[in-house]
């Protein structure tokens, strides 16, 4: 009899220690389980994060060919301003006739500032919009012309206000 709850004495510390491993496996599995479930979330924020800068870094090689492009037709606008500037003797120009180089001079620097404000992203005016050349849009960035007329932002026929 000594023997048999010896026995049983082991059975039940084993059949304990069983049930102790039991629920702390299950509790484990419940915790690595959670664990998994935030990691998975992780994961997706990271792919969503990931294609966010692909999407934003091809926009910005995008817009950097633009500002190239852009930055190139500038240059080659400078480089033909300054071999005009070259063939011009601008000073036998101002003393034979300083008024009117004085006003080539104000209108020019009166049209490059528009330039700038156009390259700021300003609004036409009623002259730009009814522009019908580069030239009548203005004398120091007529090649503005063509952009905004190909964005479909210049009127097509100017408004006659002679009524």
């Amino acid at each position: 009899m000594r023997l048999a709850g010896l026995f049983f004495l082991i059975i039940c510390i084993m059949s304990g220690i069983g049930y102790w491993y039991y629920n702390d496996t299950q509790e484990r599995i419940a915790i690595l389980q959670e664990n998994n479930v935030k990691l998975q979330v992780a994961v997706e924020t990271n792919e969503q994060a990931l294609e966010s800068l692909q999407a934003d870094y091809a926009s910005a090689q995008n817009e950097l060919t633009t500002l190239n492009t852009a930055y190139q037709a500038i240059r080659k606008q400078n480089n033909r301003l300054a071999n005009k500037l070259q063939q011009i003797d601008l000073e036998a120009a101002a003393i034979a006739n300083a008024e009117a180089i004085e006003r080539a001079v104000n209108a020019g620097t009166v049209n490059a500032g528009r330039c700038f404000e156009l390259l700021s992203g300003a609004e036409l005016n009623e002259k730009e919009r009814n522009a019908q050349d580069g030239i009548a849009f203005n004398k120091e960035c007529p090649w503005f012309y063509d952009d905004y007329k190909s964005r479909g932002l210049l009127n097509e026929t100017p408004t006659d206000t002679s009524n």
